[in-house]
């Protein structure tokens, strides 16, 4: 008797290139510029549902609306909250690409090693992504004042994926280690109260994605990257005492959320960057499997961390759960030879099980309307080879078990 056939379903962390037309009209928001709004919204609306018709074509299972209607992967949600306010950075602080001539401990060691390069990234590649100058400071009650926006992002993905005859789908929304990583609490008394404020404030928008039937993923990407800004001076312990508290806050934001409808992704941050102190795989797994997600999204085709699939050699994956390795990479014009995408992921699913496995992304190919990190016609040719890349796994997965 034949044992069933293996397929590894195909999916990416959710940020894709956003196309011209719907740019130019986020440029006018951010200038907070009057204009057609409805113009704006049938722009919104037709690049969801063109993006996931070429998500579908390349042969992507698991779909997103390209983030589309985000103005950047974690800063959108500032615009979902009320309850803060935006205060002075400190007198120390200033432009990213000027703090590397300085004694400054709190860039992160990698920035601080490569002064020369980062001030030259930073000033060529970034363009005109700029963070919110200054600090946040919780001034009240946190509350959500999104619903309009995340059922407009609902509606436009639902409906592209039936138009496009997509089952599956997910939501990227940032976690709450992500949106506040520096946070001065002038309200709940505490940092750990502040941190639960704004859990029980994103929980509305996580609820929203999940009773809409998609997939909901959580992006935390500053778990990972606050290593590099503690260690050193700090230590691993240091690090994890930093992160405890907020993966608690997001388990907070996630009760009653069936764990199988949600993805946990991390990642070392999406700069194609030297990453010489980023926090081993190893060091932050028992962070990710205490969230309460079914599946996990990490890094495993970045050359810094590529080697550490052999982690799953005597790291267990907790019953029940999956992981989403990133087997193509974000942060290079290279297009992966499916051979390759196949060596990688047939590797891992040979330790944790092909059914535990989904073929994913290293990270977002943009990181908001203005910043990507991949040409667009690139981006596509990397989800095919993805596509290709899965087919090939599973075809051989296939034939290992007969």
């Amino acid at each position: 008797m034949s044992r069933p056939t293996i397929r590894i379903p195909c999916t990416h962390v959710g940020s894709l290139v956003r196309p011209d037309e719907l740019v130019a009209h986020m440029r006018r928001i951010d200038a907070g510029r009057p204009g057609d709004e409805d113009a704006y919204a049938s722009c919104l609306r037709d690049s969801v549902h063109e993006v996931v018709r070429r998500q579908r074509d390349a042969g992507i299972d698991i779909v997103s609306d390209g983030e589309f209607g985000k103005s950047s992967w974690n800063h959108y949600v500032y615009r979902r909250l009320e309850g803060f306010e935006i205060r002075p950075a400190p007198a120390t602080s200033m432009r990213r690409e000027e703090r590397f001539r300085c004694d400054d401990p709190t860039i992160p060691t990698d920035w601080a090693r490569f002064p020369d390069f980062y001030a030259e990234y930073f000033a060529r590649e970034q363009g005109d992504y700029e963070e919110p100058g200054g600090i946040w400071a919780c001034t009240g009650p946190v509350r959500y004042t999104g619903h309009a926006a995340i059922a407009r992002d609902i509606a436009n993905l639902s409906a592209a994926m039936d138009a496009a005859g997509v089952e599956d789908g997910f939501l990227p929304a940032v976690a709450p280690a992500s949106c506040f990583p520096v946070l001065i609490d002038e309200h709940y008394g505490g940092e750990q109260a502040a941190l639960m404020g704004i859990a029980e404030a994103l929980r509305e928008e996580y609820r929203a994605i999940v009773d809409a039937g998609l997939m909901l993923q959580v992006d935390d990407a500053f778990i990972p990257f606050m290593y590099d800004v503690l260690v050193p001076p700090g230590t691993l312990a240091d690090h994890h005492a930093w992160a405890r508290p907020r993966i608690a806050a997001l388990n907070h934001a996630l009760e009653g959320i069936p764990p199988e409808r949600v993805r946990y992704h991390v990642c070392w941050g999406s700069w194609n960057g030297p990453h010489t102190n980023d926090i081993p795989l190893r060091d932050v797994l028992d962070l990710m499997f205490s969230v309460n997600a079914g599946t996990y999204l990490f890094e495993a085709a970045n050359p810094r961390h590529e080697h550490e699939w052999r982690v799953w050699e005597d790291v267990a994956l907790p019953e029940g759960r999956r992981i989403a390795p990133g087997v193509i990479s974000h942060a290079t014009n290279v297009v992966e030879h499916p051979e390759l995408v196949a060596e990688r992921l047939a590797r891992i699913a040979q330790l944790v099980g092909p059914e535990n496995v989904e073929a994913s992304t290293d990270c977002g190919f943009a990181q908001g309307p203005y910043l990507r990190r991949t040409h667009p016609t690139i981006q596509w040719a990397k989800l095919r080879a993805l596509a290709e890349g899965a087919a090939l796994a599973s075809r051989m997965l296939t034939a290992v078990r007969l």
